[in-house]
């Protein structure tokens, strides 16, 4: 019986779709505890690319359950297009998704309110994907929240909706010059919505707790990553919720002393999506080649990520937040190309040497990185099954990592595909 989690490490896009489906095969269980439908996990099986936004990435393996928990924000029009795409492959989730009751939902007004308020920042934008997700979890802790389980109650969904239209359309209409929202529309979409979810429906925290017991072995799947983090993150450039292991309980409603594991992933580099520090990235040319190498483009959005350095703060801040014990590494093999490879091993301001993540975000713009230089192994990975058929000079770029960073990287990917993946004997599930 293990309950392992799995957090991504850096600011997202670390490649945790392709972990999760490949570390699925031995889960009995897949659940997801955060986020919404912004976060993109993508899965490469032979010529098919999968991109899951709200199921978890364990759908794929036929007897793998998969939950998606009360953390979650769940758009019911992106879910029933993923559901359906998912069909279409000869993937049927029937019987093998469960919604928790208590996870809150996103609505119309809750995208159009974060497209108009992002647009309205000017100069402070903080790159969101429009999705709906923020003001979703606002209203959240606003207490005036609609749940999944309020799909299943004509009078209480109208209720709930009109109360929100009141304030909405206020908002709407008063400072951003938008059109008020009809409430009839959006209460027959949402309860047609009502019909096709509930056969999905359950107290999730009731199913896990009682596999728990039963010794199954649970795959815990965070969205976005630790320095998207709406606490411990590049704070106010965050998600809206807490992807480190910790909003693992809370987003599924288990206890900490259940969780037997955590296993980071993270990238051979970094990247970002969106606004906010990022103190290894390259700029022109150099940040142009590592993009088409890696190819850095959002999954759900399709926008240009941002490249840069490994940044070993940025690591031991991951593992120091979510109790990490090991590290997968992901795209080991688009570094195969570069002549020089370079690890930030600590920041500078001014005169202070910084060693560890800055809180302030001036901090986190105005420094200085300093560097440690390893050679390029300028030989192609992608094909290698076994870490001691790697080139010397990767092997040594990864022992260097796990050197700085005081964990064991267990696992390493150099490809796509499921079956580009080197899992190391120390490797426990």
């Amino acid at each position: 019986m293990s309950v392992h989690v799995v957090v991504g490490s850096q600011w997202g896009d670390e490649g945790k779709g392709k972990i999760v489906d490949l570390l699925s095969e031995d889960a009995d269980i897949c659940a997801r505890y955060q986020g919404g439908p912004n976060a993109g996990h993508s899965i490469v099986l032979g010529k098919k690319k999968y991109i899951l936004h709200l199921i978890p990435s364990g759908i794929l393996h036929s007897d793998t359950m998969c939950l998606i928990g009360n953390g979650v924000v769940v758009d019911p029009a992106v879910l029933f297009e993923e559901i359906d795409f998912l069909k279409k492959n000869n993937i049927d989730v029937s019987g093998r998704l469960k919604i928790s009751g208590r996870a809150h939902l996103i609505l119309p007004y809750h995208k159009i309110l974060d497209l108009a308020q992002e647009n309205s920042k000017e100069n402070n934008r903080i790159g969101t994907t429009g999705r709906g997700i923020g003001p979703a979890y606002v209203d959240k802790y606003n207490r005036i929240g609609i749940r999944v389980t309020d799909l299943l109650d004509t009078q209480t969904l109208r209720e709930k909706i009109e109360i929100n239209l009141e304030q909405k359309n206020k908002v709407l209409s008063n400072i951003y010059g938008l059109e008020k929202l009809s409430i009839d529309p959006i209460v027959e979409q949402y309860l047609s919505f009502g019909e096709k979810i509930k056969e999905f429906i359950d107290d999730t925290s009731i199913y896990l707790n009682k596999a728990i017991e039963e010794q199954k072995n649970i795959l815990v799947e965070g969205a976005q990553g630790t320095l998207l983090d709406i606490d411990f993150g590049t704070y106010p450039f965050v998600t809206s919720s807490n992807p480190i292991s910790g909003g693992a309980c809370i987003g599924l409603g288990i206890g900490p002393t259940k969780i037997d594991r955590v296993t980071g992933i993270i990238k051979s580099y970094t990247t970002r999506v969106g606004e906010g520090p990022f103190p290894t990235e390259f700029f022109g040319k150099q940040g142009e080649e590592m993009r088409a190498l890696g190819d850095e483009y959002g999954a759900t959005t399709g926008r240009a990520r941002r490249c840069g350095w490994f940044d070993v703060l940025v690591a031991k801040h991951a593992i120091r937040l979510s109790g990490i014990d090991s590290f997968a590494l992901t795209k080991l093999d688009v570094l195969d190309a570069l002549d020089e490879i370079k690890i930030c091993v600590a920041y500078r301001i001014g005169s202070e040497h910084i060693i560890d993540f800055p809180v302030k975000i001036k901090e986190q713009e105005q420094c200085t990185c300093e560097y440690i230089s390893l050679p390029g192994w300028k030989s192609p990975t992608s094909e290698i099954k076994k870490f001691e058929d790697l080139p010397l000079k990767a092997k040594k770029y990864i022992q260097k990592i796990e050197e700085l960073t005081a964990t064991p990287v267990s696992i390493i990917s150099v490809g796509a595909e499921r079956t580009q993946t080197i899992v190391r004997d120390d490797f426990v599930f």
